[in-house]
Formats: C-alpha cells, structure tokens, sequence
C-alpha cells in the first residue's frame, strides 16, 4: 500500500499527465472540489505506483485511478467517486455530475472518453504508459 494511500484525509487522483484531457480534468476538478487535501499525480512519473494499481487489476492505461479513505477506484468508479466529492456549480460541476453521479450513466459514458484518450494521445504523437 502506498503513502498515499495511508492519508484517509488525502484524496489522490492518478492521471496521464501527457493526455490533455486528463490534465485539464484534474485541474478543473482540483479548483472545484468540496473535500479537503487533493493530491494529484501524473502516473508517468510515478511507475511505481502504476506497478501497484497493476498489480491490483487497475490499468492505468484505461482509466485513472482514485485513493480516497484507503480504498482504491478506477475508470467510471473513479469518475462516479468525484463526481459525488466534486462541486456541481458552474458548467464543468454540472457536467461532471449529469455525466457520472449516476453509476450505470459512468459506465457508459467513460469508455468513450478512454477511446477518445487513446486517439488524442496517438494523433499527438504521444505513447501509452509504459509496463516496467
């Protein structure tokens, strides 16, 4: 178990720093957030822990992963998790919990935002996350 995941107060969002989509999400959320402390971590620069999130059936390279209260959330879990901690006010509040407060709505909106990841990421010229 990480650091990260000791901190029950911490919310940790593990992200694709190179995916534009991703970041400007993670940014967003950050400004928006009803919870206390909010890491946010590029998973590129942290293989350990992608090694972990692996390890526990989690591929970082079809969603990003959320550590809130020792537990662990991944893809439309993730997305389900935040946008009940997130803020509804404002567009993106009000996007985030019409597109995700609703468990089944998550699980079929987010696979098209991670095909959408892997296209921008491919006409970027940028690669996956590597497995080391």
């Amino acid at each position: 178990m990480t650091a990260t995941a000791n901190d029950p107060d911490r919310l940790s969002v593990i992200y694709d720093g190179e995916c534009p989509f991703c970041a400007a999400f993670v940014k967003l959320y950050a400004l928006r957030k009803n919870i206390g402390e909010i890491e946010l971590i590029d998973a590129r620069t942290r293989p350990d822990l992608v090694r972990e999130l692996r390890a526990q059936g989690m591929e970082i390279n079809e969603g990003m992963a959320v550590i809130w209260q020792r537990h662990y959330y991944h893809g439309a879990n993730a997305m389900h998790l935040l946008s009940i901690l997130g803020a509804d006010r404002g567009f993106f509040g009000g996007l985030n919990k019409f597109l995700f407060c609703n468990r089944n709505a998550a699980a079929l909106v987010y696979p098209v935002l991670a095909t959408g990841r892997r296209v921008a990421l491919s006409l970027l010229g940028r690669k996956m996350i590597p497995h080391r």
